[in-house]
């Protein structure tokens, strides 16, 4: 790999070695990182917190289940243009900066979701919920690339991946909560309220720390000799040497389309399975152990992957054993009856698909040199989201409502979708 790398016989040799060539890891780089991923983890619980609800929240405010998509759906269509800004913030401003103006849009966001129940004159509540989404998905953009940044800054070569890991990984950590959390507090409408203001509660909290504990964007003195070399091209520059970057291109292609139904996958489950019976509380647990075992499986291979460096293989394998399990989904999704198939196939497209998320995002990084972190993770993240909306709105797009009896449990006041036949038959 282009970027310098020390040589690991153990994490002792690797300290003091560094110790002599004056590098040093701070005891503070684990503030930096509690702050950032409690933040990562608030913005997706609050991106995730209407979809396993969906038929509910509709019924509710009168809204159809299209336009509760779009409550998810734009955090992947204002994190397209607002990414390139983000990529830029975080490269030029500093990653304190940014994670501060993050924390506020988090909670800025959460605050305007609930207005509509503060204001009981407030008749349409529908641009309260998108524009706090909205608000949201601005600071999405910049939470979400900044985990790998942070890595290459703070931490030392030994210990990049898995911080890497905790960073990236309690954004899916939030959405289990969500998965969870919104059915249990929503299983009447008169409960909607109580689900808003509970999460405010992490939103404000990650603010407040981000304000008062976050005082620098780099160390003092560099972690390893990788923090001492990340120096950032110019944006436009390093737009374009990641354009040219064959490898790059090749991994941002894979990857972000790994991302972009990951969102689909978390958005529509629910939707999904209640047409062939399956209760939302079933379909949050399969979402849950979708990402219970998706953070498992990232924690084993990022301590793996930092002591081998295997970064490529891991990818590879990962991306191979997640498509099989995906199209298994696919058949026995449409089955009535199968809980048990279908909350162990969750569970190994978690196991398999998460744990490569943040392998992925440090070999961007990696393959990437001498483009700025921001950039080379932020790029990749912004094409998934691309292929995020094209994937849900395809696959929304093509389903159609059955008017014959079903087995339904979908509670939206209409029909049930049919996720297999792309066009009304005659």
């Amino acid at each position: 790999m282009a970027r310098a790398e020390e040589d690991r016989p153990g994490a002792d040799a690797t300290s003091a070695l560094g110790a002599l060539l004056g590098y040093r890891a701070y005891a503070r780089r684990w503030v930096f990182l509690l702050v950032l991923s409690l933040l990562n983890f608030s913005n997706a619980t609050l991106w995730l917190s209407f979809a396993p609800v969906a038929d509910t929240i509709a019924h509710h405010f009168f809204l159809s289940t299209k336009q509760i998509n779009w409550l998810s759906l734009i955090y992947l269509v204002v994190s397209i243009p607002s990414g390139v800004v983000a990529i830029w913030v975080l490269d030029s401003v500093g990653l304190r900066w940014a994670t501060i103006v993050c924390a506020w849009l988090n909670f800025a966001g959460s605050v305007f979701r609930t207005l509509p129940f503060l204001f009981i004159e407030i008749q349409d509540p529908f641009p309260f919920l998108m524009g706090g989404q909205s608000l949201c998905a601005l600071a999405q953009t910049l939470v979400i690339f900044s985990p790998a940044k942070l890595a290459a800054l703070w931490f030392p070569e030994h210990q990049r991946a898995t911080a890497n890991m905790i960073g990236t990984m309690s954004n899916p950590l939030g959405i289990l909560v969500a998965n969870l959390l919104s059915p249990a507090l929503v299983k009447k409408e008169e409960g909607i309220p109580v689900m808003l203001g509970i999460y405010i509660i992490p939103a404000g909290l990650a603010c407040l720390l981000a304000i008062t504990c976050l005082w620098e964007s780099v160390p003092p003195s560099p972690p390893s000799a990788g923090a001492t070399h990340s120096t950032s091209e110019k944006f436009l520059d390093g737009l374009k040497l990641l354009l040219r970057n064959r490898a790059y291109i090749i991994l941002a292609v894979c990857f972000g389309g790994g991302i972009g139904i990951f969102s689909s996958f978390s958005v529509l489950l629910e939707q999904v399975l209640c047409v062939k019976g399956y209760s939302n509380e079933f379909a949050g647990l399969c979402g849950a152990l979708f990402i219970g075992f998706g953070v498992l499986g990232a924690l084993v291979l990022s301590l793996y992957v930092d002591r081998t460096k295997l970064f490529t293989e891991a990818v590879k394998i990962g991306f191979c054993l997640t498509s099989m399990v995906y199209v298994a989904f696919a058949l026995v999704s449409q089955l009535q009856g199968q809980t048990f198939a279908l909350a162990t196939l969750c569970s190994l497209l978690g196991f398999f698909g998460f744990s490569v998320a943040p392998i992925a995002m440090e070999l961007a990084v990696e393959c990437s040199f001498p483009v700025g972190e921001g950039a080379a993770a932020g790029l990749v993240i912004v094409l998934g989201q691309a292929e995020g909306v094209l994937v849900m709105v395809l696959l929304t797009g093509l389903t159609t409502r059955r008017a014959e009896p079903s087995v339904s449990t979908c509670q939206d006041g209409q029909g049930p979708l049919d996720w297999m036949v792309p066009a009304p038959t005659g």
